[in-house]
Order: C-alpha cells, then structure tokens, then sequence
C-alpha cells in the first residue's frame, strides 16, 4: 500500500459512526416492507439497491421516536408499532471510495439501532413520495424475510444477516 492509501484509512479511522435507526417493517403474513433505493453518491457501483427502512437520529432524539419518524418519513405509514428490538448498536463501516462522500463526509459509517415494527394498516396508506426533500425509494414491495441479505449492498450484510437472525421467529406470527 502507498502511505496516501495508509493515511487515507487511518483518517477514516478517526471519523465517528453515525448514529441512525433501522426498521424492518413486517405485515400480517410475516412478509418484510422493503424499497428500491435510489442511487445516491457518485462513483455508487451498486446501482439499485433494496433496503429496510433506516435514517439518522436527531440531536436529542430517543432511538425509538427516530424509527417511527424515520418510518412515516420514508413510506408514508403510521399505523405501526414496534414488537421487539435489537438493544446493541449494530455497527457498518464504508468502503474506502465512500468514505468521505456518502454521509456527507463525516462519518466512517453508521452505527444503528434496529427495531421491528408490525404494520397493522392497508398497503394504500404507503406513500414513497417525498414529503420534505428527496425521496429515498422509487419503487417498493414485501419480501420474505429471509430474501434480505441477498438484496443489500454488500458492506450492510453482515448487519442485515444479523436483524433477520435476531427477528426471524417474527415472521412465523
């Protein structure tokens, strides 16, 4: 490696994780809501992808009132309510091209509390469009729970392998 390579890793290193919440939404079957991600920072190679629903933590937020508006804010659905969490923060880092463009340049890479919620509501209630800002999503559908992984972008799997393992028995009720 050049030492311009070992400073670069060594300074993302130092950056701080972002504080952020994940939510894996489930319906009645058990099935898991999830949303095709528009591309967002150049040199992205991963093109579309699909995820669970995740956003950052406001300054004097609690973790669970950020997945309920992190929720509302990206699909539109309030009628949910959260059946179980994961308590220990589940940490991703970026890969070295992302680190200092994706997450405005601040951060190494997420630091997320994850919750379950389940939908009680009618799919017609959810609304991808953008309320304040971009949208996040352009497209969304339900998948069964064990099709997650495989849909994220390589550098969140082991944090997805780990939700659906910690929220599986959630799909069978």
């Amino acid at each position: 490696m050049k030492h311009t390579e070992l400073s670069h890793i060594s300074k993302s290193r130092e950056l701080p994780y972002r504080p952020c919440v994940g939510i894996m939404l489930l319906n009645k079957t058990g099935r898991v809501w999830t949303g095709r991600r528009l591309p967002k920072w150049s040199g992205d190679k991963s093109g579309y992808i699909w995820q669970m629903p995740q956003g950052g933590i406001d300054k004097d937020e609690e973790p669970i009132e950020a997945a309920y508006r992190e929720l509302r804010e990206e699909t539109g659905i309030t009628s949910a309510d959260v059946i179980a969490e994961i308590p220990q923060w589940l940490t991703y880092d970026l890969p070295e091209p992302l680190v200092g463009v994706a997450l405005k340049g601040k951060y190494r890479g997420q630091r997320q509390r994850w919750f379950a919620m389940r939908f009680w509501g009618d799919d017609s209630e959810i609304d991808i469009r953008p309320r304040n800002g971009k949208a996040e999503f352009d497209r969304w559908s339900w998948r069964e729970m064990s099709e997650l992984p495989d849909l994220i972008v390589s550098f969140k799997r082991p944090v997805y392998q780990t939700v659906v393992e910690r929220f599986a028995y959630l799909a069978q009720s």
